[in-house]
C-alpha cells in the first residue's frame, strides 16, 4: 500500500497584530462594570496568547470609536455579513498565494494534481481555489475540492482526504491549503463568552504538499470520534452580522472526559508512551490542559502547541498545521507523532504520523 507524505508545510499570517488594540477594545466595555472587567482580566492573563493577527489595521486612538483604521469595526455599528464576506473575498486570495509561494514549488507547479482547500470564515463561487490556480500557475486541468465549515479539525479531515488520493493514485500531488479569516467575524457583544472568541481567534494560512515521495512526514492512522451530547457546546452559524461562533465553557472538560476514555482506540497503533511529538490543535489554553491531563503528558509535550497559541491565536483550520510545521523542523528521523484537533459536533479528528527516515 502506497504511503502518503507531507513533504513540507509553509505558512503566513496577515500583516498586523491587532491582539493589543482589540484586548483594548474589550476592556473599555467594561470601564463601569468592576465585576466583569476583573472577570475580562482574569480572561486575557489566562489566555497565553500575546499575538493574533489581521488584515485590519488597528485603529491609531484605540479608545476612539473605530477599532481598526479603515472603520471596518465602528462602536455601534459593526459590518453585516456581506461586508464581511466582500472582504474574505478582497483578501483571502492575497493570504493563500503568499503562503503558497512559501513552499517553493518552482517548475514543480505543473505536476500539481489536486488542490484541497478548507475555510470556515468565508465563501463564493467562483472561489479562492480558481483565485489561487491563477496565480499561483497551477495547472487548469488541477481538481479541485473545497472543504468548508468544519471549523478548526477541517485540516486534518483535508490531510485524510489527500492521503485517500496518493494511496489510489501515487502519482498524484496534492496540495493542501487551510485559509482562514477569523477576524472578520467578530461580535459586539458584552457577553463575557462571546468575548473570549474575540480574544482568541486570529487570520492565518497553511499549505503544504502531500505525495508520496519519502520526505517529510508519513501520514498513518486517521481517527474521527463524535462526543456524545455535546452538540450545543461549539457551533459556527451564518447570522445577519458575520458567522456567530458558540463555545461554551463546558468544552475543556467535554475533551478531557472523551480523550481520556477513549485514548486507547485513538492511539490504537501508537501509544501515547511511543509517541515522541504531539501536535495538538491549541484551540485555547484550557483546551491544551485538558488533552495534557486526560493523556497524562509531561508539560514539555505540548510545547509547540502552547507557542503557536502565544505568537498566534487560534487560527482555526490552519493551526495544527503551524504546529506540524514547528515540530518538523527539529524532528529525529523516525520519530512517532499524532496530530489531534476539534471542531463543532463535538468532534474530535487524531492523525499518527512519523517522521521520514
Amino acid at each position: 500500500m502506497t504511503t502518503a507524505y507531507i513533504n513540507r508545510i509553509a505558512t503566513g499570517v496577515p500583516p498586523h497584530d491587532v491582539h493589543t488594540a482589540f484586548v483594548t477594545y474589550a476592556q473599555s466595555l467594561f470601564e463601569r462594570d468592576d465585576r466583569r472587567s476583573l472577570a475580562l482580566k482574569r480572561m486575557i492573563e489566562r489566555a497565553g496568547i500575546e499575538h493574533r493577527y489581521s488584515y485590519l489595521t488597528p485603529a491609531a486612538d484605540s479608545g476612539g470609536p473605530a477599532l481598526d483604521a479603515d472603520s471596518f469595526y465602528v462602536r455601534g455599528h459593526f459590518p453585516n455579513t456581506a461586508a464581511r464576506i466582500r472582504l474574505f473575498e478582497a483578501r483571502a486570495p492575497d493570504l493563500a498565494t503568499t503562503t503558497i509561494e512559501g513552499l517553493e514549488l518552482g517548475a514543480d507547479r505543473d505536476r500539481i494534481t489536486h488542490l484541497l482547500i478548507t475555510s470556515c470564515t468565508g465563501l463564493s463561487a467562483p472561489g479562492v481555489d480558481l483565485d489561487v490556480i491563477e496565480r499561483c500557475g497551477l495547472p487548469t486541468s488541477i481538481e479541485r475540492t473545497s472543504i468548508g465549515f468544519m471549523g478548526c479539525c477541517a485540516a486534518i479531515n483535508a490531510l485524510r482526504l489527500a492521503r485517500h488520493i496518493v494511496r489510489s493514485e501515487p502519482t498524484a500531488r496534492v496540495l493542501v491549503v487551510n485559509l482562514e479569516l477569523c477576524t472578520l467575524h467578530f461580535q459586539e457583544t458584552t457577553d463575557l463568552a462571546q468575548l473570549l472568541c474575540f480574544l482568541l481567534f486570529s487570520d492565518g494560512c497553511a499549505a503544504c504538499l502531500v505525495t508520496a515521495e519519502p520526505q517529510g512526514v508519513a501520514l498513518g492512522d486517521f481517527k474521527a470520534m463524535i462526543l456524545p451530547d455535546t452538540r450545543k457546546l461549539m457551533a459556527w452559524n451564518i447570522r445577519d452580522f458575520g458567522f456567530d461562533m458558540v463555545l461554551s465553557g463546558e468544552v475543556p472538560a467535554a475533551i478531557y472526559e472523551a480523550v481520556r476514555a477513549c485514548s486507547n482506540e485513538i492511539l490504537a497503533a501508537a501509544p501515547a508512551a511511543s509517541i515522541d511529538l504531539w501536535a495538538i490543535h491549541p484551540g485555547g489554553r484550557t483546551i491544551l490542559d485538558a488533552v495534557q491531563a486526560a493523556l497524562g503528558l509531561a508539560p514539555a509535550a505540548l510545547a509547540a502547541s502552547r507557542d503557536v497559541l502565544r505568537r498566534y491565536g487560534n487560527m482555526s483550520s490552519a493551526t495544527v498545521m503551524f504546529v506540524l510545521k514547528a515540530l518538523m523542523r527539529s524532528a529525529a528521523k523516525g520519530a512517532h507523532g499524532c496530530a489531534m484537533s476539534f471542531g463543532p459536533g463535538l468532534v474530535a479528528e487524531t492523525m499518527t504520523f512519523s517522521v521520514a527516515a
